[in-house]
């Protein structure tokens, strides 16, 4: 069986499928702040969307991280640091990418276990 949270008609912000959760890639809704505050709002979704299909940042498997500047990378690992579970941290990739609106400072897809 499938499973999916906040499904539109172009995507769904999180499918679950025989005990893994893959989330979409989560942006933040204000863009008029800092990198630091944009990815707070992020992992906020991540925990929200993760709590509502019934895991958390503990199961987290793989992160992949955007940076449309990778000279945010130092200051976005500051916030990542602070939000991962000691001996939690998942395998992730972060790369250097345009994304879709230029205001975006960072999105984040996850694929977690659910146990």
């Amino acid at each position: 069986m499938i499973k999916r949270l906040g499904a539109g008609k172009r995507l769904s912000m999180a499918t679950i499928h025989n005990g893994l959760v893959y989330l979409a890639g989560q942006v933040p809704d204000d863009l008029s702040v800092g990198i630091e505050a944009q990815a707070s709002q992020v992992l906020g979704k991540i925990d929200a969307l993760l709590a509502e299909a019934g895991t958390g940042k503990s199961s987290i498997l793989t992160a992949t991280v955007w940076l449309p500047n990778i000279a945010d990378f130092a200051v976005f690992n500051t916030v990542w640091d602070a939000w991962v579970p000691a001996g939690a941290s998942p395998a992730r990739a972060c790369v250097e990418a345009r994304l879709a609106n230029p205001s975006i400072r960072v999105e984040i897809a996850v694929i977690a276990a659910i146990l």
